[in-house]
């Protein structure tokens, strides 16, 4: 509690268990159907084998928009998304296996995420995993909560720690 960020940059570490599953929010608002709940944007988290389908840690470096518009961007993906809504891929960053690859097992990782105005950049152990240029007024959001998902599911740890929070001055 204490803001509702808009433009900032975010550095923090994490350390997940390989059945972990969360992620980094920001820009969210809370909801009322259940305790701590959020809506709105996310860096994705997940541990080694938290889902079994290769390529493992599917989720981590995504962004993700939780109770909106669900996968903004798979890691390795540079997508702007329309005024309708519509994502468009417009860039590659990487090829997915190769930027999984910089993301530590049973050790701490470190994200930075640099959100300003409608650009989302999150960079994972200093390679840029995905960037969204949301160009949808109607759904994105400008400023909002910051959190952690904690996700159900089977028993699993996630640790944060080292948060330096970082406003921007207003480019837009």
């Amino acid at each position: 509690r204490g803001g509702r960020p808009g433009d900032f940059e975010l550095k923090v570490e994490y350390r997940v268990s390989d059945e972990g599953n969360s992620g980094i929010s920001y820009r969210n608002v809370q909801l009322t159907d259940a305790p701590w709940s959020l809506s709105g944007y996310q860096a994705d988290i997940d541990g080694a084998n938290h889902d079994k389908r290769p390529p493992r840690r599917r989720y981590t470096g995504n962004a993700w928009e939780e109770r909106g518009r669900r996968f903004l961007a798979w890691r390795g993906e540079m997508v702007r998304i329309d005024e309708s809504g519509q994502p468009r891929l417009i860039g590659r960053l990487g090829e997915n296996a190769a930027l999984e690859s910089v993301v530590k097992e049973d050790d701490w990782n470190s994200y930075h995420l640099i959100i300003r105005g409608n650009t989302l950049v999150h960079i994972l152990n200093d390679r840029v995993m995905s960037i969204v240029i949301d160009d949808d007024p109607k759904n994105r959001r400008m400023e909002g909560l910051i959190g952690v998902q904690v996700h159900i599911g089977a028993p699993h740890k996630i640790e944060f720690r080292n948060w330096r929070l970082k406003k921007l001055a207003l480019s837009h």
